[in-house]
């Protein structure tokens, strides 16, 4: 592991760039939200809400949804508009001397807290290392600490006794578990814990629930903590269909739904690996184990790949914006198995093509 100054990498590029505008008639491998969402009975709720729409959204009932979901106390919720906003409100609302960001993973906390004014220092995980997390390696003196798990883009899971090694008095421990819902069993969840000081866990609905055209997530905190970001945050700051949304991705249908789509995730994306593992030949490696609902892969040549990839229909994520990786890196969404197999078809090709 190692640390680096800001360098040229694009923080603010995602993976919606990537099927914008005439990207619209690509297959999508580069957004890590699920496929087949939002499903219908969460659609039904959330047009039911609209006859509200007159009225000031009320978060009362969704905060204490998702408190009682993670069984803690309200004061300890705070709802977003997506898990984004939250790195924005901690960048503003927090005193913060020395930020550590752990990568490579999500650029935006970096970039809320440039924005802010802040100095980040970046600590590297390394490939050799499987992009492993060593607590020791974060600096001593750090007061705020931001890290993901599973990471965006490595997909590595990294285990909740190692993050907990990083928590320290005066300290603020922010954990993006954005992804963990897609985890059986959400193994390694520090949401819900109260005994690791300082801790401030982000997740989001986005990404399972396919919302990412509503935003809407929520942080679990200290209840000092929420109430210094609820006070950063404008007045109403989720609609009132998103916090139906958020009440009712809370209740125990949506989490046994959820549960059943992280175990259908976890067995498309061991066909799309052992896919991937064929094109070994041709230099490409596989991050692994991957945990996520995506899997980073490294081969010669990446971005002609990519170049040939979007010709052929298919859209995924480049890696070189994403401090620690380079253009040999892409980042690619677990899909449905015939979607994978007609994607390896057409890998096949790019690699070819790509060599020529």
């Amino acid at each position: 592991m190692r640390t680096e100054p800001a360098g040229a990498h694009d923080l603010r590029h995602h993976g919606d760039a990537e099927v914008r505008d005439d990207g619209a008639r690509l297959t999508d491998l580069a957004v890590n939200v699920r496929a087949d969402t939002p499903p219908a009975w969460l659609r039904e709720r959330i047009a039911g809400s609209l006859a509200g729409l007159a009225a000031y959204p009320d978060g009362r009932a969704a905060r204490a949804a998702v408190a009682a979901r993670h069984g803690v106390a309200v004061e300890r919720v705070l709802l977003t508009a997506g898990a984004a906003e939250a790195f924005v409100l901690l960048a503003r609302a927090l005193t913060v001397r020395h930020a550590v960001v752990v990568h490579p993973q999500f650029t935006e906390p970096e970039a809320a807290l440039r924005d802010a004014g802040h100095r980040v220092e970046r600590v590297l995980l390394r490939e050799e290392d499987g992009f492993r997390l060593d607590a020791a390696a974060v600096p001593e003196d750090a007061d705020l600490v931001v890290v993901g798990n599973p990471t965006n883009p490595t997909s590595v899971l990294h285990p909740a006794a190692t993050i907990a090694e990083l928590a320290r008095p005066g300290r603020t421990l922010v954990v993006d578990e954005a992804f963990l819902d897609a985890v059986p069993g959400e193994r390694e969840a520090l949401a819900g814990r109260t005994d690791v000081p300082g801790l401030v866990v982000l997740r989001s609905l986005t990404k399972t629930w396919g919302l990412a055209g509503l935003r809407i997530g929520y942080v679990l905190a200290d209840p000092e903590t929420v109430a210094a970001l609820e006070r950063a945050q404008p007045l109403w700051p989720v609609s009132t269909p998103a916090l139906a949304a958020a009440q009712a991705c809370m209740e125990p249908r949506a989490l046994a739904e959820a549960a059943h789509a992280a175990h259908r995730v976890a067995t498309d994306r061991a066909h799309l690996v052992a896919g991937l593992r064929e094109f070994a030949p041709d230099g490409l490696r596989v991050v692994e184990p991957a945990e996520g609902p995506f899997v980073l892969v490294r081969l010669p040549r990446a971005t002609a790949v990519r170049r040939h990839l979007r010709d052929l229909g298919w859209a995924v994520r480049r890696g070189d914006t994403f401090p620690g990786l380079d253009e040999e890196w892409l980042r690619l969404a677990v899909r449905d198995r015939p979607t994978v197999n007609r994607f390896l078809q057409a890998l096949d090709q790019a690699v070819t093509l790509a060599k020529g």
